[in-house]
């Protein structure tokens, strides 16, 4: 099908369609269901300029498309082509989550905080076909934040690249990764039309450094030309989130956020937990701040757990995973009741290790959901805070982080600069890659059919994480990024491990001023391993 025969077509319909679409159009193969497709658009909007925007908003496509027959194999290829989900009928975006009222009650969702769960339970066994469309869907949903940039000129599918050295632009998931012996990188790229091999010269050395940082399984556009075999990259081009502009709220009102709280640890440091809740209940000197606290995230890791790495029982003060949810809840339970708790679990909580992970498991946690301020969110989630009238509130990202250490591990230029130490650069890495596990069965195993859900589809306005025990702060692209501290002190494992701790550092954020300031609660007093004083410090970030 040639893109002469669709133009002809929509003139003699009275129709213009837009340069982008025409493309999709013609990558598709199929005359009689474009020809199709087309006279069904301008029957439903009686516009005669059609454009690919039709189809970007997700509602709109979903119930276009449902008045095709399911069965139809070329109206399923087109929608591959378009972009769009290959069983549209059970898509789970952001826009149109469906929370049994069960879950509800379990989440306790209300009008100043909306949980939008990143967690979609699946009752089905895992067959090949999981694994193709897991892949298929990730190119899909990915391709949607690269088409529109500018720096995509000529963009075209895989099989559409002809041998002529012409400029052209690919999008491709990277599959491969290897360094020929020239110096030189070449990636194995694959879209849903075909594979080829993508060549980065060392000479050039801004697209060389911006390869060098491509995990495998990532989806990432490229441009340059191409021969029959080999496709030469002049520029690499990373999906990438941004906002135009950092939001101020109306309403004088502060969040904070913690994780990494390990109740249960023989050295869990209590007392300094206890001087936080003080400082939220108006107990101290500095309660005119503390006054405007309306919401506390607990980003994972509330409880020690039990049997996370080898011998932890000898570590731990409550053996007894109940029990330690029994101790959390109870300290919690002294929280002012104003104050709104939104937990999500980590590696350590009563949850699988695969992510995306479902709420804290009920049959431990039973004290929590007894609090009526307290509401459970999945590992990740996005949730809204502050809403109010014409003013949409602060989405903001909830991950752990447990995906951390693999990338500080392979991503160059996060071993070069200082990560393990500065969380927030790897944040920020994810960011650029939209997608909170590009690489695929890392530290973290996902099921197949769940890869759409550690997509970052909605940009936050904040995006927090913890797991690392490294406090950090930074703004990337309007986009603040927090990474919380631990209330535990190290552990012997953790030292044969590495790890560098910070300790009971709060951040607390503003949503009028959009101030960030860092409370410490730590120091030598309170330490159960008397290390070295350290004086409370607060520390402004503008």
């Amino acid at each position: 099908m040639k893109s002469e025969e669709i133009s002809n077509f929509c003139i003699g319909k009275g129709i213009l369609i837009d340069k982008g679409l025409l493309t999709i159009f013609n990558d598709a193969n199929d005359f009689e269901s474009v020809k199709l497709i087309i006279e069904r658009i301008k029957e439903q909007t009686g516009q005669r300029f059609i454009t690919k925007t039709f189809f970007e908003n997700e509602k709109v496509a979903k119930k276009f498309l449902s008045s095709f027959p399911q069965e139809n194999q070329t109206i399923k290829k087109l929608k591959i082509q378009l972009g769009l989900s290959i069983e549209i009928s059970n898509e789970n975006t952001r826009e149109n989550i469906e929370i049994s009222e069960l879950d509800k009650e379990k989440m306790k969702i209300d009008d100043k905080v909306k949980v939008y769960p990143f967690f979609s339970p699946h009752n089905k066994k895992i067959e090949v076909d999981d694994f193709t469309n897991y892949f298929k869907n990730r190119v899909i949903e990915m391709k949607k934040f690269l088409q529109d940039k500018n720096e995509l000129e000529n963009l075209v599918s895989i099989s559409k690249l002809s041998g002529m050295r012409q400029a052209a632009s690919i999008i491709g998931l990277v599959y491969g990764k290897n360094i020929t012996k020239n110096g030189n990188i070449i990636l194995e790229v694959e879209d849903i039309t075909g594979r080829l091999k993508v060549l980065i010269n060392k000479n050039k050395e801004d697209t060389y450094s911006k390869a060098e940082d491509i995990s495998l399984d990532s989806v990432i556009g490229f441009k340059g030309f191409s021969n029959k075999e080999i496709f030469f990259a002049n520029d690499v081009i990373f999906p990438d989130a941004s906002l135009p502009i950092r939001k101020k709220s109306p309403i004088d009102e502060s969040v904070v956020f913690i994780s990494d709280v390990h109740v249960g640890s023989r050295l869990f440091l209590e007392k300094n937990l206890l001087k936080f809740i003080d400082y939220l209940n108006l107990e101290t000197p500095e309660f005119e701040e503390a006054k405007k606290i309306k919401y506390l995230f607990i980003v994972g890791d509330l409880v020690a757990g039990v049997g996370v790495y080898p011998n932890q029982e000898k570590e731990l003060a409550i053996v007894d995973l109940k029990r330690q949810y029994e101790k959390a809840a109870e300290l919690l339970g002294k929280i002012r009741k104003d104050i709104k708790i939104i937990i999500i679990p980590g590696n350590h909580d009563c949850v699988r290790l695969m992510e995306p992970q479902p709420i804290l498991d009920e049959k431990y946690a039973k004290p929590l959901y007894e609090m009526e301020n307290v509401i459970h969110a999945s590992n990740p989630s996005l949730i809204n805070i502050g809403e109010r009238g014409d003013f949409p509130g602060f989405n903001i990202l909830t991950y752990h982080g447990f995906s951390y250490p693999y990338y500080v591990n392979t991503i160059p230029s996060l071993m070069t600069r200082g990560s393990p130490l500065n969380p927030e650069k790897i944040m920020a890495y994810l960011l650029k890659n939209r997608h909170l596990g590009p690489t695929h069965n890392t530290f973290v195993q996902t099921l197949p059919f769940t890869d759409n859900d550690l997509i970052i589809k909605v940009v936050p306005d904040i995006f927090v994480s913890g797991h690392t025990h490294k406090g950090g702060v930074l703004y990337y692209k309007n986009i603040l990024l927090l990474s919380t501290t631990c209330w535990e002190e190290l552990m012997p494992y953790q030292e044969k491990m590495g790890f560098e701790s910070d300790y009971c550092k709060v951040p607390m954020f503003n949503l009028k001023t959009g101030q960030v300031k860092i409370l410490d609660f730590y120091d030598e007093e309170d330490s159960l391993k008397k290390k070295e004083n350290k004086k409370d410090v607060l520390e402004i970030y503008n």
